[in-house]
């Protein structure tokens, strides 16, 4: 895997986060906060990336590592289709939107450049734990 001891000191973690954390600070007021449906979605799909980027990288294996940042990715996919739902129905001011989107789009690839990464690196069926390292093929 990676020489990162923790999923938190991942910059790619570290932007999903500031992206989740941006869903909710825009979203808990106005004619925004009474859609409930797409309010709740947008906060669990943008809890989503972030989430699953630390339980992939808690599952050990670089296999299920990249599944799980692709998941992340297809999250933050969807985080920037509800945007533009959000925009459209006036939710969203322009300044909202564009920040919003930057910050999905960067997680977005971000999270390609690390799958892209961990795709090249030769011990992607082993296991580590606590140092040792374990091949999961034999």
């Amino acid at each position: 895997m990676t020489s990162t001891k923790r999923f938190e000191d991942l910059e790619v973690w570290q932007k999903a986060k500031e992206l989740a954390n941006l869903v909710y600070k825009f979203s808990p007021s106005g004619e925004f906060a009474q859609d409930y449906g797409l309010r709740d979605q947008m906060r669990r799909v943008a809890v989503s990336v972030m989430s699953n980027i630390a339980e992939g990288f808690e599952s050990q294996t670089q296999v299920l590592f990249i599944q799980f940042l692709g998941r992340a990715k297809g999250s933050a996919g969807e985080v920037r289709a509800q945007l533009y739902v959000a925009k459209d129905q006036g939710y969203l001011t322009e300044e909202q939107f564009n920040s919003a989107l930057s910050l999905a789009e960067v997680s977005s690839k971000q999270l390609t450049r690390f799958i892209q990464y961990l795709q090249t690196q030769p011990n992607t069926r082993l296991v580590w734990e606590d140092g040792e390292t374990y091949d999961a093929e034999h």
